[in-house]
């Protein structure tokens, strides 16, 4: 039985997959929510990639918004990734920038909640992250929630759930294909054309449902049964290696 990586996207922490965690243990499978770093794809990748390296047999990558650009980058770098999920996702392609890639959006709303913030590097100069405006999260990334912040929703100070998109390029493409079915969403927190012209051109199986970004949260029964149907698929393709 394959294992499932839940990965994170940007202002968002490992509890936006809580219910979807439940969901998928509840059906047998073996359940990693890493806690994705998001200092930028590179890093981020590095990251993930040791987790899954460390994972004994086949493994599901499901990525959520910005971990999409993640995930694309880990699958080449491993050999038991034998499948890809989009959760509202970037699937990035070889040398796509994720920051220029979005910012081409003809319907993307969170751009315009995102707030600049200076943080120091651990080589003693400063770089700039973002944050979400507090007061505009709910409208923009959470909408078909209830009003009260949601689990995702970050604490503005809290470092680890920023992002800054620096290095945030897509993988080579290797000789093995691992796209697994794309689940979007419907409305504009992250550019749904953009999502949707990424899904097609992966050539993912594609299932759209109206929801705020956090689908995973607000539609968790939706994006479950999109991740054992690659599950699934995945089982079979590890069987036949």
């Amino acid at each position: 039985m394959v294992t499932i990586v839940l990965v994170h996207g940007a202002f968002a922490d490992g509890s936006s997959w809580n219910r979807v965690i439940e969901l998928l243990l509840n059906k047998g499978y073996g359940v990693v929510a890493p806690s994705n770093p998001l200092r930028g794809v590179e890093h981020d990748s590095a990251y993930v990639t040791s987790v899954v390296e460390q994972i004994a047999g086949p493994v599901i990558l499901v990525g959520h918004s910005y971990a999409g650009a993640v995930i694309s980058n880990v699958a080449p770098k491993t050999g038991n990734v034998v499948g890809l999920v989009f959760v509202a996702a970037f699937a990035t392609d070889e040398g796509e920038r994720l920051g220029d890639v979005t910012g081409t959006s003809k319907d993307a709303i969170l751009g315009t909640a995102l707030v600049p913030q200076n943080y120091p590097t651990d080589k003693g100069d400063i770089a700039v992250e973002l944050v979400v405006d507090p007061a505009h999260m709910h409208e923009v990334f959470a909408a078909d929630l209830p009003a009260a912040p949601p689990p995702c929703s970050p604490q503005p100070s809290d470092p680890s759930r920023l992002l800054h998109l620096t290095n945030c390029l897509g993988p080579r493409r290797g000789g093995r294909s691992s796209r697994g079915p794309s689940s979007q969403q419907r409305t504009r927190p992250a550019g749904t054309d953009i999502v949707r012209q990424m899904a097609q051109r992966a050539g993912a199986k594609i299932t759209e449902v109206d929801s705020s970004h956090v689908v995973m949260v607000s539609h968790p029964e939706v994006v479950t049964d999109v991740i054992l149907d690659a599950a699934r698929a995945g089982e079979l393709a590890a069987a036949t290696r």
